[in-house]
């Protein structure tokens, strides 16, 4: 067994020499979580709340508190707009979710998607400098079912707190009236990372992918297997991009979607996935294997593999085909895999393969550029922007097969990400206050900064322990007996 370290590089290393390479695939699965268990037990969960103002004697309790906070009060109150400069409200947002599709795991009870919570709290301050707080909340009614108006009632009731809502983990089809209700009722941005977020960081690597392969989104077949949140929005904005709706096949769990689908019509809360039973597979095509001829992409966003996606399916598409395989913890197919069958780009999204595609390098900086010009919402146009700023940046780096898309220590790509959205916000006509380009890109950069200087020096100054060795040693011979 190698010598393990806490940067954790190199993680197919750590495994016996003599592993599969699928043994050090599910290796590596069944090593995070059990690391993720134990660390999180160690530090008591990701997150704690610190002031941002200083003390510099105990008069200074009477400025922030009472008497002197008075004046906070009444400001805010003859003119709301002033609590995004005089609280923390201008760089918060409440990430909120009722657990009830937590990553590949499913209903986890509301409490249950804590871990996930945090972890967006998380990357969204170190990797955009933006507060969040996690608030998973008990979405059932009387008859114990989840309830979309519950959510819908707790984020207007506290949307006063927040500069943006970002919704997670609720499953199909409550998510859909979640969304479209908050972002019409709200005036701040309500953002629904497992469908915007997922469908805009996929929008980017698909663009770089078919300027690597020389074909164009317009005139490519692309197969969608997974109907759920996520992939239907990946649709709807590959569609808003300047994809072909004519050449685009969807498949639920059931079946293709196409106009026959009388079940999903006849479910009125569905709305979103009839939309695209209208407008896709004019050939009411079932069979994923015959879909899947001669088609340029696949994207799945179904269920954890590695199974799930056949290698023939990929075997039947045409030329240098492009797969995204990005169901979590697992993919439908492991990579290896997937290449062995003929695919020549493969995307996931974990972040020990190649083209982690993941929402993670979406999410912080768009909301970051919303909250910069304090948007009313976040359109379809701000996550096309987003995805193509993303794309573009990665091409000036060079892309190629295993690069489709920036990773998530290219710190810069997020102020740019940031700036191209806050523009687009005024553009659109969203925003509340107007700034040039290099004003959001200097606040997001600036921002980062700070963050990853406070967190540095609290691990320093060990304010932030550092984990034992034997834990991740632990971790490590819990994987390796689990797959030998």
């Amino acid at each position: 067994m190698s010598k393990i370290d806490l940067s954790l590089k190199n993680l197919d290393e750590l495994f016996p020499s003599n592993f599969t390479q699928e043994q050090i695939a599910k290796a590596k699965t069944v090593f995070l979580k059990e690391l993720a268990l134990l660390s999180h037990e160690f530090y008591g969960g990701k997150m704690q709340t610190l002031p941002k103002a200083g003390i510099y004697g105990f008069n200074w309790f009477n400025v922030y508190y009472t008497p002197g906070v008075s004046k906070i009060s009444t400001t805010i109150r003859d003119n709301n707009d002033t609590s995004f400069d005089i609280s923390n409200r201008g760089n918060m947002v409440a990430v909120v979710s009722d657990s009830t599709r937590v990553l590949g795991d499913g209903d986890c009870t509301p409490p249950g998607g804590m871990g996930v919570m945090e972890g967006k709290a998380y990357l969204m301050k170190y990797l955009a400098g933006v507060d969040a707080v996690a608030l998973c909340v008990d979405s059932y009614n009387d008859k114990g079912e989840h309830d979309p108006d519950k959510i819908i009632g707790f984020v207007k009731m506290a949307q006063p707190s927040f500069g943006a809502i970002n919704l997670e983990d609720i499953s199909q089809p409550n998510c859909y009236k979640v969304l479209d209700t908050l972002r019409e009722e709200c005036d701040i941005p309500v953002w629904h990372d497992d469908a915007q977020g997922t469908g805009s960081v996929t929008v980017a690597g698909l663009i770089n992918a078919l300027r690597i392969v020389e074909k164009d989104l317009k005139d490519v077949k692309i197969v969608l297997y997974g109907a759920g949140a996520s992939n239907t929005t990946i649709a709807r904005l590959c569609l808003h991009a300047g994809a072909d709706p004519e050449k685009m096949i969807l498949f639920d769990s059931k079946r293709g979607l196409h106009t026959d689908r009388d079940d999903i019509k006849a479910d009125e809360r569905f709305y979103r996935k009839w939309e695209l039973c209208e407008q896709t597979n004019p050939d009411k095509i079932d069979d994923v294997l015959e879909a899947c001829k001669d088609a340029d992409v696949l994207i799945a966003l179904s269920k954890p593999g590695p199974d799930v996606v056949k290698p023939e399916w990929i075997k039947n598409m045409g030329t240098k085909p492009i797969v995204f395989v990005c169901a979590n913890p697992v993919p439908e197919i492991y990579p290896y895999a997937a290449k062995e069958a003929g695919a020549y780009i493969v995307a996931t999204g974990r972040g020990d393969f190649p083209n982690q595609v993941n929402n993670s390098l979406g999410f912080p900086g768009i909301l970051k550029g919303a909250l910069l010009v304090r948007a009313r919402k976040i359109t379809d146009e701000m996550a096309v922007r987003a995805a193509y700023s993303m794309a573009d940046y990665a091409e000036k780096n060079g892309i190629n097969p295993d690069y489709i898309i920036p990773k998530m220590d290219e710190t810069e790509m997020f102020a740019v990400e940031a700036a191209d959205v806050a523009m687009e916000a005024i553009k659109n006509g969203v925003a509340r206050v107007e700034m040039t380009w290099q004003e959001a890109y200097d606040r997001t950069l600036a921002d980062i900064k700070q963050t990853r200087s406070t967190i540095d020096a609290m691990m320093e100054k060990g304010f932030i322990p550092k984990p034992n060795v034997e834990l991740l040693e632990k971790a490590l011979k819990i994987a390796v007996d689990a797959v030998s």
